[in-house]
């Protein structure tokens, strides 16, 4: 087979078409975070977070973006009102967004979870959920197990990010003109 300028130009056009349109698909995996830069309740860099974060549509046309699950179920809770139309969340390793509650997800294992002690990460395929616990351990679970886990974890979790925080220095909320009574 004779290689031509014509056919190398085409192989090369080709490779750089594949090449922006997986620039363009990363691009797009993160828009979300164009929306909402940091997680609506604890403020953190969803950017730095894409891994984790998390964003809701509701039926009202209102989104929020959070960093985490635990963020998205203090959401969910104080939102009780509106009806999701769509609860996305990031695959660990992908960064894309996918249907959280069609995502294989795995709670526990030796990677520290965000917002909470007892890891909540979410895969698109269940080989990478499966590949995850044989590298870093957990168990897997459905979208509810982890919801109801969000909930029952929340009040050890708001401690445990309370401790941190006062231990840095850190308040996300001063109000110098509360008036306490």
């Amino acid at each position: 087979m004779g290689w031509t300028v014509k056919s190398f130009g085409l192989i090369v056009m080709i490779v750089g078409l594949g090449l922006l349109g997986a620039r363009s698909g990363a691009a797009q995996t993160l828009e979300d975070v164009k929306t909402h830069p940091s997680c609506t309740y604890c403020g953190m860099d969803r950017h730095q977070f894409a891994h984790s974060r998390m964003f809701i549509e509701y039926d009202d046309g209102s989104s929020v973006g959070v960093c985490s699950l635990h963020c998205a179920a203090v959401d969910l809770a104080l939102n009780l009102d509106k009806t999701p139309v769509a609860v996305k969340v990031a695959d660990y390793f992908t960064r894309e967004l996918i249907d959280a509650e069609r995502a294989f997800w795995v709670m526990g294992g030796e990677k520290p979870g965000v917002m909470t002690r007892r890891a909540k990460w979410a895969f698109g395929k269940q080989e990478d959920a499966e590949r995850f616990i044989r590298e870093s351990g957990g168990t897997a679970a459905a979208f509810d197990e982890v919801m109801k886990a969000a909930y029952q974890d929340m009040y050890d979790d708001t401690r445990m990010i309370r401790d941190k925080r006062k231990g840095k220095g850190i308040h996300r909320h001063e109000h110098k003109d509360h008036k306490h009574n």
